[in-house]
């Protein structure tokens, strides 16, 4: 992916027509003398994209990912609050196929603004990779949690105090008070169960769509709307079996979206704080397992070119030796 559109999570054809660049055959992945030349004078402040702060579209695109954050948010907790108050059968079927349509129109709605991210994971995990920079990151992760209180206190201002006390802004949760035959008592997942879940969904999460996503060849050859449709399935699909595979009241299913959390967490407060902590550690280990892995196999499985700045070229340039 060239560096002026590193932003972008898939490639399109019109980028690579007008860069004159032609996704490479599977067996084809060596750089070009220049494009090596371009990778080891690159400088610690641009790998970490440091200069693109001053930069006005880092900012514009930034807006984007607020105001789909906050959207997401109120839609995907409204989902939350109506399938399971309306008393149906099998409400984490319903959220999860609704889920699923509402992530895939979103990303299509953000990506021609900022690459489509609307999710902590997505943007950290680029950053790892390569795709973005890690300042790009940090700024992108800011805006998804500030977009998801605005989209937390949105669904605030237009619910019922008592659905927003019954569920919790449709916010995720390990636990809940249910009331009890002596008493009120705390139903759900234990902290470690709960951990664990985020950390495997978030993974596959990553595995089985993102990775198309990063993947130039099959970014192109899928189609924008089938990727980010493959990625709404696939988030819908963890939503419904990490409620079924459990089966407990109580627990939210997998996050799989930290910023979707902190924000009714910070509007609502009370037990949405007990154990947060879990929908960040999750998903941010499921990142570094995911980048180990993509330096694992072979590189023509994964890109068809070098990402500019990718950690492993970060800690080198640390260190003081070549980025390539």
């Amino acid at each position: 992916m060239a560096a002026k559109h590193s932003h972008n999570i898939a490639v399109d054809d019109e980028e690579c027509q007008s860069s004159g660049s032609k996704v490479q055959p599977l067996n084809a992945t060596p750089l070009p003398h220049d494009e090596k030349k371009k990778h080891q004078s690159l400088t610690l402040t641009e790998l970490l994209g440091l200069n693109e702060l001053a930069s006005s579209e880092l900012w514009r695109a930034s807006v984007g990912e607020v105001v789909g954050t906050a959207v997401l948010v109120f839609m995907l907790d409204t989902i939350v609050i109506s399938t399971i108050d309306a008393d149906i059968k099998m409400p984490n079927l319903v959220l999860s196929v609704l889920a699923a349509v509402i992530i895939t129109i979103l990303l299509l709605a953000v990506h021609p603004v900022s690459g489509g991210h609307i999710n902590p994971i997505i943007s950290f995990s680029a950053a790892l990779v390569g795709i973005i920079s890690m300042t790009r990151a940090v700024v992108y992760i800011l805006a998804q949690c500030l977009g998801a209180v605005f989209g937390a206190l949105a669904l605030k201002a237009v619910v019922s105090s008592t659905l927003e006390h019954n569920f919790s802004l449709g916010g995720c949760t390990l636990k809940v008070i249910a009331a009890g035959p002596n008493g009120p008592v705390a139903v759900g997942l234990d902290t470690a169960q709960g951990f664990w879940l985020e950390l495997f969904c978030s993974f596959i999460f990553l595995f089985a769509s993102i990775w198309m996503a990063y993947d130039h060849r099959q970014a192109k050859q899928l189609g924008l709307v089938l990727v980010f449709g493959i990625v709404g399935v696939v988030l819908g699909l963890l939503v419904f079996v990490s409620t079924s595979v459990t089966g407990q009241k109580g627990y939210g299913g997998a996050g799989m979206n930290p910023a979707r959390c902190i924000g009714p967490a910070i509007v609502r407060g009370g037990h949405l704080w007990d154990g947060h902590w879990v929908f960040w550690a999750g998903p941010g280990i499921a990142c570094v397992v995911f980048y180990l892995y993509t330096k694992i196999i072979p590189s023509q499985h994964h890109k068809a070119k070098a990402y500019d700045h990718d950690v492993y070229n970060v800690f080198k340039v640390m260190f003081g030796t070549k980025t390539m």
